[in-house]
């Protein structure tokens, strides 16, 4: 059960955003990841709790924000509920789409093994709902995912495989590349993995 740190910032300036304190691992479902955020000076500023199913879907979401909160899953497509910070309102969202996505590097590993990309294929398209900071406010998105090469690291652990993929946002055609290792984000734009207590999952 890997447990570490990200830290994530913005990719543009790099100023710093937030550090992410996570755990993650396989289970009977298929695989579970929680975390929690704090400021660069202390303050706690949210959570993330991710279940995905054996087909890499979400089979449970829920993020805190700014005293908001959206619970989701996999159910005709997507579908959320998203509450303000007084608690007194709810509103509820479906789209056809295959699964969320967000500032945490959670869902760059859900998306990768939502794909299941092998090195020789073509580049897949996705749509997710991207539950964008600070509100969790729901925006749907269209990505071009492909792996790009894949490498075998030898460590005392044994060998560590890491892909790369090419993610391109369809509407603006900006491209960007992320690395992972199992179910361990090694580096993404805006995100860091400063600290891993252990291995990297491998999810198959």
């Amino acid at each position: 059960m890997p447990r570490g740190r990200y830290s994530l910032h913005d990719p543009h300036d790099h100023t710093p955003l937030a550090d992410e304190h996570f755990q993650c691992a396989p289970g009977p479902s298929g695989w579970r990841y929680a975390s929690q955020l704090t400021a660069p000076d202390g303050d706690h500023l949210g959570s993330v709790d991710l279940t995905l199913d054996a087909l890499g879907r979400p089979l449970r979401l829920e993020l805190h924000a700014a005293s908001w909160q959206v619970r989701g899953a996999a159910l005709d497509g997507v579908t959320w509920v998203r509450t303000d910070p007084t608690g007194t309102h709810a509103t509820e969202g479906n789209v056809r789409a295959h699964a969320f996505t967000g500032s945490s590097p959670a869902f760059l590993v859900a998306t990768a093994r939502l794909l299941r990309l092998t090195p020789s294929a073509a580049a897949t398209r996705v749509r997710l709902v991207a539950l964008t900071d600070p509100v969790l406010a729901p925006r749907t998105v269209d990505q071009s995912w492909a792996l790009v090469d894949r490498e075998t690291h030898t460590t005392d652990n044994g060998p560590l495989i890491v892909d790369a993929y090419q993610v391109t946002a369809l509407d603006t055609g900006e491209q960007h590349t992320v690395h992972l290792a199992g179910d361990v984000v090694l580096s993404a734009p805006g995100v860091e993995l400063e600290d891993l207590d252990s291995p990297p999952s491998d999810l198959g």
